[in-house]
């Protein structure tokens, strides 16, 4: 009998990203029932959360209330507070509101940088240093999250050279760490792994993340993808909420509810507790006021086995 395993760590750390990426695309919230939200994921036992976003309000809307949200954070303990950041006065924003663990997002194309900066990628670049220096002056770090690292809506397959210089040059600059974004949803497995390699041998000891949307049903099986290469560091949206307000097409990201069963069981801990990540999607589906598109969600958990029929 030939026996078949997967190799896989012990243990993954997940990013929430439901309270930025999910909500991005949503119509404003309270901010009570934002609050709401938070308080329903610190539950989960999730260690990692993208509170909001310093971005322009014009250009998102859902998250002009950055300042506010980043004031209430204080109330929850134990958690890794991080906020995404556009440009250097994004970056000045966030340290002034007390989150100084930031989020830059370069466009690894620059058809994709023009709609989401209004600037290419190589503009986009010249900027992680500056945005750098203001997180490490606050004691805080900064993640640069490469966007359509592996397709992009306007100038279509995004070659892995590319994507590796641009993960090159934001490490020389100043970056702590990484993380690769699936900004459309079009990836594969073997195209993850082979992506994953080649960043690694450009950056060695540069922790690298992934971040998959679920456009086209690939998400989990890239996450898993990952995991076997490696990496333990991934994003994930309650309910499967999100999308890029500047990319055509771009739905949903991977539901952290579905990472989590698939991970847990598959013998690999998360630290977060399924029933209260359910629990909190029920609570983003009020907020929002629409069916989330979590499988798992909508199927209720695990399964649980049913009553045998009583003959009659």
């Amino acid at each position: 009998m030939i026996e078949f395993d997967l190799v896989l760590p012990t243990a993954v750390d997940i990013r929430e990203v439901g309270m930025r990426d999910g909500l991005q695309l949503e119509a404003p919230l309270p901010l009570d029932a934002k609050l709401a939200m938070l308080e329903a994921l610190v539950a989960t036992g999730v260690r990692r959360i993208e509170a909001t976003s310093f971005v322009s309000p014009k250009a998102v809307p859902a998250l002009a209330d950055a300042d506010q949200v980043a004031a209430e954070l204080s109330r929850w303990g134990g958690v890794h507070w991080s906020a995404l950041v556009a440009n250097a006065r994004g970056a000045v924003r966030a340290v002034d509101a007390g989150v100084a663990d930031l989020e830059y997002v370069v466009s690894a194309t620059d058809g994709h940088s023009r709609a989401n900066a209004g600037r290419p990628t190589a503009a986009a670049v010249a900027a992680v240093g500056e945005i750098a220096e203001l997180a490490h002056g606050a004691g805080g770090s900064l993640e640069v999250i490469i966007a359509t690292a592996w397709d992009c809506p306007f100038d279509g397959r995004t070659p892995i050279p590319r994507t590796v210089d641009v993960a090159r040059a934001a490490v020389t600059a100043g970056a702590d760490q990484l993380c690769l974004g699936d900004t459309i949803g079009t990836t594969t497995p073997l195209r993850v792994v082979q992506l994953l390699d080649a960043v690694r041998r450009a950056c060695p000891g540069v922790p690298v993340g992934v971040h998959f949307h679920d456009t086209r049903g690939t998400g989990q099986a890239n996450a898993l993808a990952a995991v076997q290469a490696g990496v333990t560091q991934l994003d994930a949206s309650v309910g499967g909420l999100g999308g890029c307000p500047f990319a055509p097409g771009a739905s949903g990201n991977i539901a952290t509810e579905e990472l989590v069963y698939l991970l847990e069981e598959s013998g690999v801990r998360t630290g977060l507790d399924l029933d209260a990540v359910l629990a909190a999607a029920r609570v983003t589906e009020d907020a929002v006021g629409h069916e989330l598109p979590s499988s798992l969600y909508r199927a209720g958990g695990r399964s649980v086995p049913r009553p045998a029929p009583v003959a009659s």
